[in-house]
């Protein structure tokens, strides 16, 4: 029977492409069950969601309809009651959940009819992603556990472990430092990436102790998950907390991510969907074995068309009812490439802004189907727009994951530069573009940073490892792609191991490891890092040539620079009108850069980043140990000038009042357009601005200046009026002046070496 769900007789006959669910009006509801291999399906209605309640209402049977379907339909207002299938097949009977659900009672066992709109917060009619218009290699995505957020006391947070947790503003550690929502906006990240929030297995939601698990166990795709909500029983309540989430963090400036879980589920066996259509949602091979690429226990068949379509349809509904503005598929590679350009398609079709990513290792899995390629890594240009974490950026900055003690380049290995330069420029060997490569040193997987950083340099003291993490912060945050975070690494999260060392694996650990220690922000060093992270953000923001999304724009504007030193390595970032210099040295010494001709500014060294200037440097500098040095300088824009001589006077002119350096005096010229030699373009400033012919002749002077909006190369030539007599065309006066009446007029500070020189040749002395 296994084969038979992936024959091409079975899926013409059986593919249905409508709605299926409940679908309530205040008149009436009605239901769509696919359930080709059924024998007979009815609907019990209930009173409550609890499973252990004797409060059934009615039966219903369904009559089968078009592709494998049963449909039925009540009269009446049925909001607010709780319902199952129970489906006939093979002479077995069984009573199932609705696979397309929108809530459930308490622990998933019961669906609910719902008026989804009636547990709408106010103005969600109005809510919009905060980042829409933006490309994913703008976005800065921090990766959160709902309980993690809140579960501390540190965090003084009154909705502990709860979706609301992640609506409380004005929270402070004892120090008066911001924890949850405020630390994340005031941190500066744009979308906040939450571990599976859908219904889950291994919590009893039934029970208020504190039960933890990350989530990677699905039961319902389209609910909430009910221990993170104030009432697991009543199915609304989730709903409706989910989207006051949702709407406070869109508030604050900050998109939402969903991680979604479709290539496993928590208990094939036990399945609605499978056991509603046996084994139909599994790979399940001609032994009856569930096919297990994902460690887990079974596999999804993505590739049969209404296992396709269950995905499709659940990601839409997550993007059209709950607003998610992106979507983390895990182990994204047990699915196959049709299955993720048809989610993009179909969820791009409303929202073109929201994001993908996910997992792309090489797992080994049993296809149902011939021919089918999955989203794996290497097959990135069959999923265009679609990212994958970069494993391979994660092990050379931090070490193999598969040896814990082994160190990589932060540490002080020596690692293949070619491959740390593809990185930086998000084009490692796997990577069809760089906007599909989500550079990290640390998710909710293995150890934190700060804990592989202790296990591969267990001698450092704690500043060298500090160092260390900012070094590793530095070289993701600016690598083209997308920078992602684990929660916390901004304040050097730690998991202690129960019986020492580190928790790598904490899925299942108590919050007293997994909670963010808010408290340690009340330390200097914690909040030089957070700090740091904080200028990285911001210094990333500032500049668009470290975001770019192709292969052909990264190649054409990010350069890397030779280092005779092994363990450092430097860039070249051209951007329209600046350059970036970037180095990262992770050698325990000093290394000594050169710098490209000309004068450069500071923004990021030792422990200090982001856009402001620390100091104007030039030649020779020494990039600090262990640490990443980013200097920039704009590009000076091109002006001309004229030094117009009439017998031994010269023509000044008074800038505009509403202009920039408004009444200010200068020399008549302007800037230098595209294919404009200077003296072309001083020719036809000079008609523009005064009515008159040029004769332009020698050059007398070039200077550099950098003003608060502007830096200008502007260069002086002798000239002599050929035709014409000057004009106020666009200045406020004119003046012809002797060399020594300079002083007598305010001149823009670019032109005070020029006066200087011209005092020097001219004072006294006639000109031309």
């Amino acid at each position: 029977m296994y084969e038979e769900y992936s024959s091409q007789e079975f899926e013409e006959k059986y593919t249905y492409s409508g709605n299926l669910g409940a679908f309530w009006t205040p008149e009436k509801t009605t239901f769509r069950l696919w359930a080709p291999t059924a024998e007979a399906v009815s609907i019990r209605l209930y009173r409550s969601g609890d499973p252990g309640a004797d409060d059934l209402l009615a039966q219903l049977r369904m009559q089968p309809d078009v592709c494998g379907t049963w449909t039925a339909e009540r009269v009446g207002n049925l909001n607010g009651i709780y319902y199952t299938y129970v489906v006939t097949v093979d002479g077995q009977t069984r009573e199932v959940c609705d696979p397309y659900a929108r809530t459930t009672g308490v622990n998933g066992c019961r669906g609910m009819i719902l008026d989804l709109s009636s547990v709408n917060p106010p103005q969600w009619d109005a809510d919009a992603d905060p980042h829409a218009g933006k490309s994913i290699t703008d976005a800065v995505i921090y990766e959160l556990h709902v309980r993690d957020l809140s579960s501390d006391p540190s965090a003084h947070i009154a909705h502990k472990g709860k979706f609301l947790g992640l609506t409380e503003t004005g929270t402070k550690t004892r120090g008066g430092h911001p924890t949850g929502l405020d630390h994340i906006k005031a941190l500066g990240v744009t979308h906040v990436h939450l571990l599976p929030m859908y219904d889950f297995g291994f919590t009893d939601e039934s029970q208020p102790h504190p039960q933890y698990n990350w989530g990677y166990d699905p039961v319902n795709y389209n609910v909430p998950e009910g221990s993170y909500a104030t009432d697991p029983f009543h199915g609304a309540v989730r709903v409706a907390e989910v989207k006051r989430m949702v709407k406070a963090l869109h508030d604050n400036g900050l998109s939402v991510v969903m991680d979604v879980v479709y290539n496993h589920v928590y208990d094939a066996g036990t399945f609605c969907f499978n056991q509603i259509v046996p084994g139909y949602f599994s790979r399940i091979n001609s032994k009856g074995e569930y096919s297990n690429g994902s460690s887990c226990g079974n596999d999804t068949a993505s590739e049969r068309s209404m296992v396709r379509k269950y995905i499709v349809d659940s990601v839409c509904y997550w993007a059209d009812e709950y607003h998610m503005d992106g979507f983390r598929f895990d182990i994204a590679s047990l699915l196959d490439t049709v299955t993720i350009n048809e989610i993009m398609a179909a969820v791009h079709r409303k929202h073109p802004n929201v994001i993908f990513y996910g997992e792309g290792w090489d797992m080994k899995t049993e296809l149902t189907k011939p021919g089918v390629q999955l989203a794996e890594q290497t097959n990135s240009a069959l999923v265009p727009g679609f990212g994958f974490f970069s494993d391979t950026i994660r092990d050379l900055l931090r070490g193999s994951t598969f040896d814990s003690t082994a160190p990589g380049f932060i540490a002080g290995a020596v690692v293949p530069k070619e491959a740390l330069e593809a990185c930086f420029m998000g084009m490692p060997s796997w990577a069809a573009q760089p906007d599909q490569c989500v550079n990290y040193a640390s998710c909710h997987d293995n150890t934190t940073l700060f804990d592989r950083i202790a296990l591969t340099a267990p001698d450092a003291p704690v500043e060298t490892r500090i160092r260390m993490n900012n070094l590793a912060a530095a070289f993701y945050m600016l690598s083209q792609g997308v920078p992602f975070l684990q929660a916390g690494e901004e304040m050097l999260r730690t998991k202690p191991g129960k019986h020492g060392g580190f928790d790598d694996n904490s899925y299942r650990s108590p919050d007293s490891v997994n909670s963010l220690k808010w408290a340690t922000l009340d330390k200097p060093e914690y909040q030089d890092v957070l700090s740091y992270y904080k200028g990285l953000i911001a210094f990333r923001k500032a500049h668009g040539a470290l975001r770019l999304s192709t292969r052909e724009e990264v190649q054409y504007h990010v350069h890397p620079v030779y280092c005779e030193n092994e363990h450092c390595v430097a860039f070249h970032i051209d951007e329209p009108e600046g350059e970036i210099f970037a180095v990262f040295n992770a050698d325990t010494q000093p290394v000594p850069i050169a710098l490209p001709d000309g004068h450069w500014n500071v923004n990021i060294r030792d422990g200090r980043a982001g856009t402001e200037t620390m100091e104007t440097v030039s030649g020779t500098v020494p990039a600090s140990p262990i640490s990443a040095m980013v200097l920039t300088r704009r590009k000076a824009i091109e002006v001309v000038a004229g030094l117009i001589w009439d017998k031994d006077k010269f023509l000044i002119c008074q800038r505009p009042e509403n202009k920039a350096r408004g009444l200010l005096w200068e020399f008549p010229g302007g800037k230098v357009e595209a294919g404009e030699t200077l003296p072309q373009a001083l020719q036809r400033e000079c008609m523009e601005e005064l009515a008159v012919k040029l004769d332009v002749r020698d050059q007398f002077m070039q200077v550099e200046h950098k003003y608060p909006d502007i830096f200008i190369r502007l260069t002086l030539f002798h000239c002599v009026i050929s035709e014409g007599v000057p004009q106020t065309l666009e200045h406020n006066a004119l003046r012809w002046i002797h060399p020594s009446e300079t002083n007598h007029f305010t001149f823009c500070p670019a032109d005070a070496d020029i006066l200087e020189e011209i005092d020097r040749v001219y004072g006294g002395k006639k000109s031309l």
